[in-house]
């Protein structure tokens, strides 16, 4: 049996029903928090399970049975969210499982200016030392970022943001289609750290431009100080934390980590990845209309 954490979230449920796709439902469990989010599931004969990494006794009932689990990366901040992966895994090993797959990101390194990544990286080397099959898939930058900052550029017809540099946009249901094959045909990925990215590095400048382009209607990237900026966004109720991890990702970007492309995606997929602008004209139709 396939186990695919998170199944109720934005990348897992698309997994999961990639999978379906591929796979008869007796072959797929989910390991989800709350199991009535995954009733439509149940219903299509998944096996559905509660599991949550941060109760790791609960992982044993969730993934009895597993012949390969996906571990989709919890969404924690701080180093919690590697402890919470870590426990994943062990609980993977202790039920038998024969391979794990671990959703990383392409900038995972230790010396990242961007928490997230530095959890990612202590993940996978964890993954490593242990005896047992792994992959690790090392996701592009979800291109679905672009929603914390459209909202307030429609409105006023500014992006402010520190300044930032290339990133490896990639939509989710790509990379929910690369996890399905990798765990339906594990002969593709076995063993390996791959790198899936659409093969455009694109910035935030480039990204007004084609929000302008889409609209018909200006939208100018202006460049601030990461301390404005990071008053600014407080003033208006974020917190100063969240701020601060927030900073890491455009610090991280301006020095280069995530300007990285690999063509593993699109080989994988058979088909050229979907376009950000694709992915920001998907954004735009869902916004809601303007007075």
């Amino acid at each position: 049996m396939i186990i695919v954490t998170g199944a109720t979230g934005r990348l897992g449920s698309r997994v999961v029903a990639d999978l379906l796709d591929r796979l008869p439902a007796e072959q797929v469990g989910v390991s989800v928090r709350d199991p009535a989010a995954a009733a439509a599931l149940a219903a299509r004969g998944v096996r559905v399970r509660a599991g949550d990494f941060t109760d790791p006794t609960s992982l044993d009932h969730a993934f009895e049975d597993a012949e390969q689990v996906l571990v989709i990366s919890a969404s924690i901040r701080g180093p919690q969210a590697a402890e919470a992966s870590k426990a994943a895994i062990d609980a993977a090993i202790r039920v038998g499982a024969n391979r794990v797959l671990y959703t990383s990101h392409q900038a995972a390194s230790p010396a990242s200016q961007f928490d997230p990544t530095r959890q990612h990286a202590e993940t996978e080397a964890y993954l490593a030392e242990q005896k047992i099959a792994s992959t690790a898939l090392r996701h592009g930058f979800y291109a679905s970022t672009f929603e914390y900052y459209l909202p307030a550029a429609l409105q006023t017809g500014e992006l402010r943001l520190p300044a930032d540099g290339p990133f490896s946009w990639t939509a989710h249901a790509d990379l929910a289609e690369a996890d399905a094959i990798a765990l339906a045909e594990p002969a593709a990925l076995d063993g390996t750290t791959v790198t899936l990215t659409a093969p455009d590095l694109l910035d935030f400048a480039d990204a007004a431009r084609m929000v302008s382009d889409l609209t018909g209607r200006t939208i100018k990237h202006i460049v601030v100080d990461d301390e404005e900026w990071k008053a600014t966004v407080t003033a208006f109720g974020m917190a100063p934390d969240l701020a601060d991890f927030t900073l890491g990702m455009f610090r991280a970007a301006r020095a280069g980590e995530f300007a990285v492309t690999d063509p593993a995606l699109e080989t994988l997929l058979g088909r050229p990845a979907t376009p950000v602008r694709a992915v920001l004209e998907d954004m735009l139709r869902r916004q809601p209309a303007r007075s």
